[in-house]
């Protein structure tokens, strides 16, 4: 028994190990990164960011306070059994990760769908990618700014509000009571679940049914779980997790920029490769 246990921490190893290899090389965790830098020299991008950001904020202060007067207390009575001392220190930032979670669901649901599809076609229009954008909305002409050229929506893939998701999202919060491998197993099953999520809008441009995206994100799970990750984690900012929301969609716009002018170069390359030949 004792062997066979070893045998399977050994292969759970094996495969950690390989798909953090994957992830790295992938290199889809600094598609958050260069979403943010993308955003702050882009500012035309910025107009739905700010037609929204008074309603998000009233939303998220209003969830914190909330958070803060009937949870802080009774979780950091828990903490002190776990983290001694550090405990106030701990329920804090517990209840501001709770509070954000929740935030970014209901924020997602009710204000910031629209928003967000305006912000993720606007960065692939701003990237020469206005073929791929027409398969779903309309376009303007006469003016290069990305967010003007944006018309009707032919199709829209976000779903509306899901109690389930965010059911499980807060089930999944009591893992932050377990010091450090708990929040680290909280983040990596949040960007599991996030990093196809980002993608949403571009699947459907391309008219990928349900089973080509399944495909399609398991053979680069590792890259999106390690962009679902990085983004998860800046969205846990406390109070920026609103302008988090928006690079983090211009960082996947980016990506999927990235994916495109790949596909469209590799029949060249492989031409090309023949020819050596």
């Amino acid at each position: 028994m004792a062997d066979k246990v070893k045998q399977v921490a050994l292969e759970e190893a094996q495969q950690l190990k390989s798909q953090a290899q994957k992830a790295v090389r992938s290199g889809a965790y600094l598609y958050p990164f260069r979403g943010i830098i993308y955003f702050l020299t882009h500012r035309s991008l910025w107009r739905p960011l700010l037609s929204r950001i008074v309603p998000t904020i009233t939303l998220g202060l209003s969830i914190t306070s909330a958070m803060f007067f009937f949870t802080y207390l009774p979780q950091a009575a828990v903490l002190a059994f776990t983290s001694g001392p550090l405990a106030p220190i701990s329920a804090a930032l517990l209840v501001l990760s709770e509070s954000s979670t929740l935030t970014s669901a209901l924020s997602r649901s009710f204000l910031l769908q629209d928003a967000l599809i305006d912000t993720f076609d606007g960065t692939l229009l701003s990237r020469g990618q206005a073929n791929l954008v027409a398969n779903s909305r309309q376009l303007k002409s006469g003016s290069a700014d990305p967010i003007y050229r944006l018309g009707k929506l032919i199709k829209k893939p976000f779903a509306r509000f899901s109690p389930r998701a965010l059911i499980r999202s807060v089930l999944y919060l009591p893992l932050n009571f377990i010091p450090v491998v708990g929040s680290i197993a909280y983040i990596l099953i949040q960007g599991k679940k996030l990093g196809p999520v980002a993608h949403e809008r571009y699947f459907q441009m391309k008219g990928w049914n349900a089973k080509q995206k399944e495909e399609w994100v398991e053979k680069n799970k590792a890259a999106y779980t390690s962009f679902g990750v990085a983004s998860f984690v800046l969205e846990m900012i406390p109070f920026a997790s609103l302008a988090f929301a928006y690079t983090n969609t211009v960082g996947a716009a980016i990506w999927a920029t990235d994916i495109e002018r790949s596909e469209s170069t590799a029949p060249g390359l492989r031409e090309q490769a023949k020819k050596a030949e």
